[in-house]
């Protein structure tokens, strides 16, 4: 098939299923992380409602005193459990794709994960009409993060592994998908405090739009194959592993005819295996900068988001609703259309090119807005002063630091997959993905730290 037979990808048809993939990859769980209130609050009612029952059922006097309500200890270590939960098992599975990805059908991978996503959401949703008492929700709840992250990380490496068969402009849309679903948990949650409805039923809405948008992406992923340029990429990898082993053929004749049947008869069958055997270190070798930006970009981006920036406090006294609309606003609406914004330009610009120094320079220096964002008005503090305290600041540092990190991610994502043969690059694609989970998981870690010096 020579490149003059090439089709073109018709109303970006391709393109749009690779966006909505994107998106059906982070929706559910970013409205799994808006819902947290909702989980954190259902545990403090499971528990006073405990204590309530214990208390009349040994109640000794004929007049007893209302339980204060009260933080149970499951409610307040929720938030640090369900980052460890999400984050040990999107790095193992993440690990675990890069390597045995060519072992497991791509459809398999990618519609049983998408399926297990929409089992758990489903389970979610009922769970949400259901009394259950604090202990036993709380392990249910961090057994489905870890199966929702575990499903994720195989999505998300063999998503990214499929778009790397295409074009280097056909991650951005997986990337540019992704940070919407961000936009659209922003949005969820400023329309919930501003209706001023139960956390239950927006929970229940969250839960019930992840399912609807899972489906949709199903429906997207069955449609791929029976698009004419899909099937040309496809077909075109296929075709990339048959002339590496006629090259290689071609080459073993040549030594036969030169030195004879019998050194020929050794040479031959020894040349396969040591490539295989060294296959994935030499994709390595070629994506590293690439992968070890990405990694830096979200060890980064998470080390100071959410742990720092949601703790920020306005600087606008006086107004309770621009206090309440505050973080909603300028820190999560803030950094999520930015970052979407960053994700999306790369389809119509990709400077630096994939080879420049210019790349890994921008990554590290990112490294500038750590003590930009700690130095804003995050309360409580005891070891750093406050140098930029109106909200002004903030909204600036936060606009930069979400663009940078949807533009430079989204590049990095772009590049690794082209920098290796056609052949690897669904391999190349999968250890790129597996080393933005690597940032993430590092990223939770340094948290600790950086919330820790402000």
């Amino acid at each position: 098939m020579t490149t003059s037979q090439q089709p073109q990808d018709r109303y970006k048809a391709v393109w749009i299923i690779f966006f909505m993939l994107g998106l059906g990859t982070l929706l559910p769980w970013n409205f799994f992380m808006t819902a947290t209130q909702y989980f954190t609050n259902r545990l403090d009612q499971s528990q006073n409602v405990s204590s309530v029952a214990a208390e009349r059922d040994g109640q000794a006097s004929a007049a007893p005193t209302a339980p204060s309500p009260k933080r149970s200890s499951l409610s307040v270590i929720f938030n640090n459990v369900m980052t460890l939960c999400a984050m040990l098992p999107l790095l193992l599975f993440a690990c675990l794709n890069s390597f045995l990805h060519q072992r497991i059908p791509q459809a398999v991978r990618i519609l049983g994960s998408l399926l297990a996503i929409l089992l758990v959401f489903l389970v979610t949703a009922v769970l949400v009409k259901v009394p259950m008492d604090a202990l036993p929700f709380f392990v249910i709840t961090m057994i489905k993060i870890m199966l929702i992250n575990s499903f994720g990380a195989i999505l998300q490496g063999s998503l990214f592994g499929l778009a790397g068969l295409l074009p280097a402009s056909y991650t951005a849309p997986i990337m540019s998908g992704q940070g919407l679903a961000g936009i659209f948990a922003s949005v969820a949650m400023i329309c919930a405090i501003a209706s001023g409805s139960e956390l239950a039923k927006s929970a229940f809405g969250y839960f019930i739009t992840a399912c609807g948008v899972v489906v949709l992406t199903i429906v997207c992923y069955l449609g791929l194959p029976r698009l004419e340029f899909y099937r040309y990429y496809q077909q075109l990898k296929l075709e990339g592993c048959g002339e590496q082993e006629t090259k290689l053929d071609l080459i073993s004749k040549g030594k036969e005819s030169r030195a004879g049947k019998e050194e020929s008869g050794v040479s031959a069958p020894s040349s396969q295996p040591t490539n295989k055997s060294h296959s994935i270190r030499a994709i390595l070798k070629n994506i590293l900068v690439p992968a070890l930006s990405v990694c830096f970009i979200f060890t980064i981006t998470i080390g100071v988001f959410p742990a720092v920036t949601a703790e920020v406090k306005s600087s606008i006294a006086g107004s309770s609703a621009w206090e309440k609309y505050f973080i909603p606003v300028s820190c999560f609406l803030t950094f999520n259309v930015f970052d979407w914004l960053g994700r999306s330009l790369t389809a119509v610009s990709m400077w630096p090119g994939k080879d420049s120094r210019w790349l890994p320079s921008l990554v590290l220096a990112r490294l500038v807005f750590v003590p930009l964002l700690l130095l804003c008005n995050v309360r409580p503090r005891r070891l750093l002063p406050v140098l930029f305290e109106h909200d002004a600041w903030f909204i600036v540092f936060m606009a930069a630091f979400a663009f940078s990190n949807g533009y430079l991610a989204s590049l990095c994502m772009c590049f690794g997959p082209k920098k290796v043969k056609p052949a690897e690059a669904e391999t190349a694609g999968a250890i790129m993905a597996f080393f933005l989970c690597l940032g993430l998981a590092l990223g939770a870690v340094v948290s600790f730290l950086f919330r820790a010096i402000v």
